[in-house]
């Protein structure tokens, strides 16, 4: 008899924990399909509203920095590292590289416009692949949280893309033929530390730096910029942001 209750009493408490976890889980579906659907947004809407948000700041960044002086003449302009400032510092008296640092900048500079175009599309590519768990997140996310998505998932993909075209485009413009003198001239001066700091690096990380800060720069405006969202579309994923 004790052992036909304890059964029961087992049975009871497994059926009641069953109920409450169906309940639970019922529970969280409703409000994820809440989520989903507040301001009557479907799981579509909200990925395809951020995709375009993405691609139109993309697609500006590029093209802004693409061109000629994109770079160079912009807020974004590429300036020579720390050690190579001493380099051409000291190269001032010497006949022949009174214009080096002057010279290497817009050289350096150039190289990083020609490689710009390289990166659409791999941020199309990462676009395309995100999930509406991730378009979610950045919708409701911090002001910088597409930007920070496209970091993380274009980041070595970039870096990989642009050094080979950062080294083509300087041999192109022969920077880092004219780095190499430079390097050898300063070398020559007595009582100098010896030093030879490698350019394609720090132009492309530099060059990659400024162009997600200048993508950062075209989702913060369309966060805030209400008269930015151009579509309706636009306009209606991101009344749920306002609302946060």
């Amino acid at each position: 008899m004790l052992k036909k209750i304890s059964i029961l009493v087992l049975a009871s408490f497994w059926a009641f924990s069953a109920q409450a976890q169906l309940k639970g889980a019922m529970n969280k579906a409703k409000e994820m399909a809440k989520e989903v659907k507040s301001g009557d947004l479907s799981q579509e809407e909200v990925g395809n509203g951020l995709k375009e948000a993405l691609n139109a700041g993309v697609g500006s960044a590029v093209d802004f920095l693409s061109v000629k002086d994109g770079y160079f003449k912009s807020a974004y302009k590429i300036l020579l590292p720390e050690e190579a400032q001493k380099v051409t510092g000291k190269l001032k008296a010497v006949p022949g590289f009174a214009n080096a640092e002057a010279d290497l900048i817009e050289r350096m500079n150039r190289a990083a416009e020609d490689a710009a175009i390289k990166a659409k599309p791999i941020f199309i590519a990462a676009i395309k692949n995100m999930s509406f768990k991730d378009a979610m997140a950045i919708l409701t996310g911090n002001a910088d949280a597409a930007t920070r998505y496209l970091e993380s998932n274009t980041g070595k993909a970039l870096y990989a893309e642009f050094l080979p075209v950062i080294q083509a485009s300087l041999d192109k413009v022969n920077a880092r033929t004219y780095w190499k003198e430079c390097v050898t001239a300063y070398n020559k001066i007595p009582f100098v530390t010896k030093t030879n700091p490698e350019l394609d690096d720090h132009v492309t990380k530099t060059a990659l730096a400024g162009m997600f800060n200048l993508v950062e720069q075209k989702e913060k405006g369309i966060r805030s910029d209400v008269s930015l969202r151009n579509t309706d579309l636009l306009k209606k994923v991101f009344a749920k942001q306002d609302k946060k």
